[in-house]
């Protein structure tokens, strides 16, 4: 309940007509997107000083909670090491610090530790800090890196010097973060963004030691649907340039010796053609929706004639099974498929000696590959974890089928005990009748009925699934009595790419009429009620929550919404905005009136009205770039102005980040620590 004695925030009204295809849309808050205005930043301030106040008799306890959770965490914890090209490489932290430390050794891990990167330095004088795209130069002594000091994604491109540990002069501004070497030791190929929408648009070629001025543009994207990207091949042979839409890619190459050759065409982009590129011996092998494989399949070309015509079959497209990825060993070849929502890794020699899957025993987890830089190996990396087993990283002899599990995730705190949870998947029925997978996880001892908390999870666009997982910052919810689900909506690919295809564009709203259709099962079946039921989501999945509360208020006692994408579509007729362009194909563009109209009807701003709301924690950060602070800020305002009930409505601004919140890993607890207890107080459990 909001304390009254309290001042709730108020923001001007200041009326916006909008008006499109002959309809009206007036807007009381768009002026709140004007980030330079000093009474924006007073609103926001105020609306932080509101969350104190209602939390402050939280603070004690989320303390407590920051604490808990910090506790379960091996501090100086490190990687398990990867060879590349003689060295190995480690990751570490260092107890009580905020930030790893990249390093390597040459040739044996016995050897003398070489630190790259200590990050911890580089990031003192800033309260944000990311480092991205370490990239070592082919003879091991140099590094591109990329820096971001304000959360907007906008990275400093940088060198350095691995043997003498000096910085190069030049710094090359905007760009994604990453490059890609040459052979030559002293080309790097590189991206930069609109300095506006934010979009990788452009590929530059930099030689080491000269001005950034002299850079040469090699390829500039002009069609705004589609981003930009560079890279090496695994097997080092060729430089990759990547152009991306929702719906359709294209590829260049050029071979990595040729550093000032043209690159070449792989394949001609075309509309509804998705493929990706991976080079072994004389052929290249392409990911691809081709011929209409909606699930994909695997093709192979020889890198003489890349065109689709040349493009022959390698595995088959099925109906039924969804290949995610591959990777190309000496050997064999390793295959990433996703079989009626779950996880498989599949290998198969290729001279078809065998062909198999690596045996998995529970019935919902997460595996995928890990990062494999060595080529000629009998040995693959993955990765496996479930919502009751701590992540792992295993190494599997394709040879002797033996594994060995190189680190499995340390639940620090003396209490954990994966036998006293269990986890489930259970299958919901929508409204239309396809059935709804949901994955929950829950303490053995938690008594299942309507007086039980549940936290119902959900993301369900752009293809992005959310596999059942293990995290140990959630057992601060389970070992208080929660409940924690994820429901698998259309608008991912858990159930392949169909499932994702009915779920965007004019089938959006089965994404939210599929979270509340599970929301409701949850309900019927007794493992909650909606005086005990929450929600959350972030970004897109934020879109998720704005839409539900609006179609089914009553039906949850406390949302929680971070960095939510709900002002669909303000957001998507402005063009300036970044992304947008590039997301037509995923929500519609809103300038031709059918997608307007559908926008219109799910869009959680336009949607906001006379209403009772549950209780709703909204969380943003004024830097995003990807879902702008004036979205949940207008939203909020919106809320304030016309819910017809007391319940809790607060939001926190975090005034130095952006879209994934708190770059040093403490500072992420905190925030998880804030989310929990938001929920767990309206559970009366926030003292404990």
């Amino acid at each position: 309940m909001t304390n009254k004695t309290l001042t709730i925030p108020s923001v001007e009204k200041i009326e916006k007509r909008l008006e499109i295809h002959g309809d009206v849309r007036i807007d009381n808050y768009y002026w709140l997107n004007e980030k330079e205005n000093p009474k924006v930043i007073d609103y926001l301030n105020a609306e932080n000083d509101y969350f104190e106040a209602e939390t402050a008799h939280t603070k004690e306890f989320q303390e407590l909670l920051f604490t808990e959770l910090k506790s379960r965490i091996k501090e100086d914890d490190e990687s398990v090491p990867y060879k590349k090209n003689g060295y190995f490489y480690v990751t570490r932290f260092e107890k009580g610090k905020q930030y790893p430390i990249h390093t390597r050794k040459f040739k044996s891990l016995d050897a003398e530790e070489q630190i790259l990167f200590d990050i911890n330095d580089m990031a003192k004088d800033y309260s944000y800090f990311n480092l991205s795209g370490v990239s070592v130069s082919p003879n091991n002594k140099l590094a591109a890196f990329g820096t971001d000091t304000v959360s907007r994604r906008q990275y400093t491109l940088q060198f350095k010097n691995l043997e003498t540990g000096e910085l190069y002069p030049e710094k090359i501004e905007n760009t994604t973060g990453s490059a890609a070497w040459a052979n030559d030791n002293k080309t790097v190929f590189y991206t930069q963004k609109n300095p506006t929408t934010l979009r990788s648009e452009k590929i530059f070629r930099h030689v080491l030691g000269t001005s950034v001025e002299e850079d040469v543009e090699i390829f500039s994207e002009s069609d705004e649907a589609f981003g930009v990207y560079v890279y090496r091949t695994k097997s080092e042979k060729y430089l990759m340039i990547g152009a991306y839409s929702t719906v359709s890619t294209e590829y260049s190459f050029l071979n990595a010796d040729d550093a000032y050759g043209d690159f070449k065409i792989f394949q001609q982009r075309e509309r509804d053609l998705e493929y990706s590129v991976s080079h072994y011996n004389d052929h290249f092998y392409i990911l691809t929706n081709k011929d209409k494989a909606t699930n994909f399949k695997l093709m192979k070309t020889l890198e003489s004639k890349t065109s689709k015509e040349n493009w022959e079959d390698v595995i088959a497209h099925r109906e039924d099974v969804l290949l995610e990825d591959f990777s190309t060993f000496k050997n064999f070849l390793v295959l990433e498929e996703r079989i009626k929502g779950v996880c498989k890794i599949r290998i198969k020699r290729w001279d078809n000696s065998e062909d198999f899957f690596i045996p998995f025993n529970e019935e919902t987890y997460s595996a995928g590959v890990y990062y494999n830089p060595e080529f000629d190996t009998n040995v693959i990396r993955y990765g496996y974890n479930s919502m009751t087993t701590p992540s792992s990283v295993i190494d599997f002899n394709v040879d002797t089928k033996t594994e060995i599990i190189l680190k499995e995730q340390q639940v620090l705190g003396g209490k954990f005990d994966k036998d006293n949870y269990i986890s489930e998947r259970i299958w919901a029925t929508a409204n239309d009748g396809t059935e709804i997978p949901i994955s929950l996880v829950y303490n053995k001892n938690t008594q299942l009925n309507k007086n039980t908390p549940l936290l119902l999870y959900g993301y369900g666009s752009y293809g992005h699934t959310i596999d059942a997982g293990f995290s140990s910052t959630r057992l601060s919810l389970l070992d208080r009595g929660f409940v924690f689900a994820i429901a698998h909506v259309r608008g991912s690919e858990y159930l392949g790419r169909k499932w994702y295809e009915n779920g965007k564009l004019l089938n959006k709203v089965n994404t939210f009429s599929d979270f509340i259709d599970c929301a409701k099962f949850l309900v019927e079946k007794n493992y909650t009620s909606s005086n005990h039921l929450y929600a959350s989501g972030g970004s897109a999945g934020g879109l998720l929550m704005g839409a539900v509360v609006n179609m089914e208020p009553s039906l949850f006692n406390g949302i929680i919404a971070a960095v939510p994408f709900v002002d669909v579509v303000t957001t998507m007729l402005d063009d300036t905005i970044p992304l947008t362009t590039g997301e037509y194909d995923e929500w519609g563009n809103p300038n031709e009136e059918e997608y307007y109209n559908y926008m219109k009807s799910y869009s959680p701003y336009d949607n906001v009205q006379k209403q009772e709301y549950p209780n709703m924690l909204v969380t943003t950060g004024l830097h995003d770039s990807q879902v702008q602070y004036f979205e949940p800020a207008k939203w909020v305002a919106k809320l304030r102005e016309l819910k017809t009930n007391n319940k809790l409505l607060v939001m926190h601004t975090d005034m130095e980040t952006g879209h994934g919140g708190a770059s040093g890993r403490f500072d992420a607890l905190k925030e998880i620590a804030r989310d929990y207890s938001f929920i767990l107080d309206l559970e009366g459990k926030a003292n404990n």
